[in-house]
């Protein structure tokens, strides 16, 4: 037998949005809790999303009301835990009498603002494009839209934020190291982990929660004695990113003639991001790039939609993430709904296993693994999570403008847009970063334009960080230009 020195009552395996969600849960509770990712926090899925905070407008088509109604409730928890990371955003969507009568779009509308209380966010309304500002960057032949409310979420970020705050509440988070192998010991696991320099190390394990993304299968087949029961579809989501396309701070929402529908976003100030397509994938797990089909699918609804013309040229990025859906009987990738599965294995220590999810529902999520799990630690505990802001997102009323102005006087030496970009990225952590800068010599050399060695120890003393492509992509975004 093993002999293993090291225990907890939570091992989580897979350092994504639901992962990083359940073990900021667990640690908050009092349970002691490992967090192993096999690379980077949000490095597949949870940073590909096209970063909405939203009910899913379009499954009103398919009925499911409940699918809708629950992100609805987590809409604006999700937005006032982190008001950094997270912001209102107003919708237009340009009526096409082709496609959609506009009373079915008023309809699911109606539907939309009352599935679930609105607190902050306004109710929907019919437009004129040609006196609202959206209407400027589209083809004339569109002069009626529909506008209203959903969410925007740095998706990266926020899976970091998550798990900074399970570190800081006790949780030990390690980063690129896989778990490799589990196997039974009485009523508890062994887990073997292994860091990327080859190193290995046991841990026994209470409780095991399988949160491993796109690999939530594999990781059962390959690494336990408990064969995977469910093996999902993997469908590929992709975006591509292209220079600015309107100069204002709505989205766009667009019909297609296949049912499908694209979003164009404001992105990172000088950017529109475009997306998302659906389409299954049978390929490398790690590395679901667009397919050529896909980028000429979004660059033609892009083309239907706005003035201006995009070719290939025109694309400045892409990236594509995976969603494992527990829907085999479909056959139409678009149809296929978000909801989550969760997987309780009982037989033995217990292993409980999460299958798709929504960015908007994590938190929620989370809530009821943890629920699910405490009980069987023989352990009391209350959620907690609902009404606590997440690490930089405690603003006096989540008012993130409010904290602007006060972060311009207290750095009205740092160029605005730094300034902005910084208490986007960190809320109140920014001054934690800026510690001991008073003028930007402090900052340390610029590495990159915009990115200074303050940062960068920052980003790896507090945030994981470990290559260019962790802080390029995934905590600054500064890659995309």
């Amino acid at each position: 037998m093993t002999t293993v020195h090291e225990s907890c009552d939570v091992l989580v395996v897979g350092g994504g949005i639901n992962g990083a969600g359940v073990a900021r849960d667990a640690a908050g509770r009092g349970l002691r809790t490992v967090l192993c990712e096999q690379h980077d926090l949000a490095s597949h899925t949870s940073s590909a999303s096209t970063k909405l905070v939203h009910g899913g407008l379009r499954y009103l088509e398919y009925y499911d009301f409940g699918l809708v109604r629950k992100p609805l409730q987590e809409r604006e928890v999700v937005l006032a835990s982190a008001p950094h990371l997270s912001w209102p955003l107003r919708f237009v969507l340009p009526h096409d009498s082709h496609l959609r009568p506009a009373w079915m779009i008023r309809a699911g509308l109606f539907l939309y603002d009352h599935l679930a209380t609105r607190r902050t966010l306004p109710a929907s309304r019919k437009i004129d494009l040609r006196k609202h500002p959206a209407g400027r960057s589209l083809d004339p032949r569109y002069r009626t839209a529909f506008e209203y409310s959903d969410g925007w979420v740095d998706d990266a970020r926020l899976v970091v934020a998550n798990a900074v705050d399970a570190f800081e509440r006790g949780a030990e988070v390690l980063t690129r190291t896989a778990c490799v192998r589990l196997q039974r010991d009485g009523g508890e696991w062994i887990a073997a982990l292994r860091a990327a320099d080859g190193g290995e190390r046991t841990l026994r394990a209470r409780i095991v929660v399988n949160a491993a993304g796109p690999w939530v299968a594999e990781f059962l087949d390959h690494c336990t004695p408990t064969p995977a029961r469910h093996h999902p579809r993997m469908i590929r989501g992709s975006h591509i990113v292209v220079r600015k396309l309107f100069d204002h701070d709505f989205a766009y929402i667009f019909q297609a003639p296949d049912g499908r529908i694209v979003f164009a976003l404001p992105y990172e100030h000088d950017f529109t991001l475009i997306g998302t397509t659906e389409s299954e994938y049978t390929g490398d797990l790690a590395h679901p790039a667009i397919a050529a089909a896909d980028q000429a699918y979004l660059l033609d609804m892009a083309n239907r939609y706005f003035l201006r013309d995009l070719g290939v040229h025109d694309v400045v990025w892409t990236f594509a993430g995976l969603r494992p859906l527990l829907a085999a009987s479909m056959d139409d990738p678009k149809s296929v709904t978000r909801d989550y599965v969760i997987d309780f294995d009982r037989a033995g220590p217990p292993l409980l296993s999460m299958y798709g999810g929504k960015l908007t529902t994590y938190r929620k999520l989370a809530e009821q693994v943890v629920d699910m799990l405490a009980p069987a630690l023989g352990h009391a505990s209350n959620a907690w999570t609902a009404a606590t802001p997440l690490p930089g997102g405690d603003m006096p009323d989540a008012d993130f403008e409010g904290f602007l102005a006060r972060m311009r006087v207290r750095y009205d030496w740092l160029a605005p847009t730094l300034l902005h970009r910084y208490a986007r990225a960190y809320g109140t952590r920014m001054d934690r970063m800026l510690a001991g800068c008073s003028r930007v010599t402090d900052l340390g050399e610029e590495v990159l334009p915009g990115l200074y060695a303050t940062e960068v120890h920052y980003l790896r003393a507090a945030e994981f960080a470990r290559t260019a492509q962790d802080i390029l992509y995934r905590r600054s975004k500064l890659g995309v230009r």
